[in-house]
């Protein structure tokens, strides 16, 4: 089956988004399928959408981590490929025809994604290979999770992303199972989309983040590689994040102990099985 635009929706779970929402949307074709998984239950941000933008769906959800909001997207989904993207991401002019030109050059696909537009922040890991003699066509290890084309013919049974992730790896998670079977992860290096990115500043978001970092690195090494594998892996963030509280504890500097705490209570809550649960407080 050929990919052609009106088999596409566009994904996009926003937490807290309503300030960068509207640039992504903008990026995107009009007439194009949307469902916007509004993951801080913000009525006001679905009322505001749904008067601006056509064919857009808005789902209310409690905020169940990116993953799953994703999932919640990607099961709604009745197009047979789907464009999974970050609110802070926008595609430029020619992104879309430039992707699905070079991918209607393949034999198939599972995931596939245009590159990022800032040379020093690759959005993939390792090129395996150049398709053929279309230079512009990598096959690469995995791709990040800020923009992710999904064929849905490849997800028959609808085993997307992992849920027990809540803000890191289920991109890398995602694209390893992809991987294993054998199936092929793609970015088109002349269709580009620009991700914004940026450091968040917000105290609470840090320690939310520095949590997860940890909980997710055990997690995904204990599910891919083996207990005592993760272990390994992990065991110089927990000796260097033990080190770090120590002295931050005698310096009086309690932001840069309590970012130190969080990753040693990430480690330990994912080593004794703890389900992702630690959230923050609006």
């Amino acid at each position: 089956m050929k990919l052609n635009l009106d088999d596409i929706t566009f994904i996009i779970v926003t937490y807290k988004s309503e300030n960068i929402i509207q640039n992504c949307l903008n990026s995107l074709p009009k007439n194009s399928k949307k469902i916007i998984i509004e993951n801080s239950n913000n009525i006001n941000l679905e009322k505001d959408l749904k008067s601006k933008y056509d064919n857009i769906e808005v789902i209310i959800s409690d905020n169940i981590g990116m993953g799953a909001g994703n999932n919640l997207g990607l099961k709604a989904c009745k197009t047979n490929y789907a464009f999974v993207l970050n609110p802070d991401t926008k595609l430029h002019i020619n992104t879309l025809s430039k992707l699905i030109e070079a991918l209607n050059n393949v034999s198939e696909f599972t995931l596939a994604s245009p590159l990022n537009d800032n040379k020093n922040f690759p959005n993939y890991k390792r090129v395996i290979s150049s398709k053929n003699t279309n230079t512009n066509i990598l096959l690469v290890e995995s791709i990040d999770g800020f923009s992710m084309l999904f064929n849905l013919q490849k997800f028959k049974e609808k085993n997307f992303f992992d849920e027990n992730f809540f803000l890191f790896l289920e991109n890398d998670d995602l694209c390893l199972r992809i991987r294993k079977k054998n199936e092929y992860i793609y970015v088109v290096t002349d269709s580009l989309v620009n991700h914004k990115g940026g450091i968040n500043t917000n105290k609470k978001l840090e320690y939310l983040r520095n949590w997860h970092w940890m909980w997710s690195k055990f997690y995904f090494n204990k599910k891919h590689y083996g207990f005592l594998n993760a272990i390994i892996k992990i065991s110089l963030n927990l000796s260097s994040a033990g080190f770090k509280y120590l002295i931050y504890l005698f310096l009086f500097n309690s932001h840069k102990k309590k970012i130190y705490k969080m990753r040693l209570c990430g480690i330990f809550a994912s080593v004794i099985g703890k389900k992702s649960s630690f959230r923050i407080d609006n």
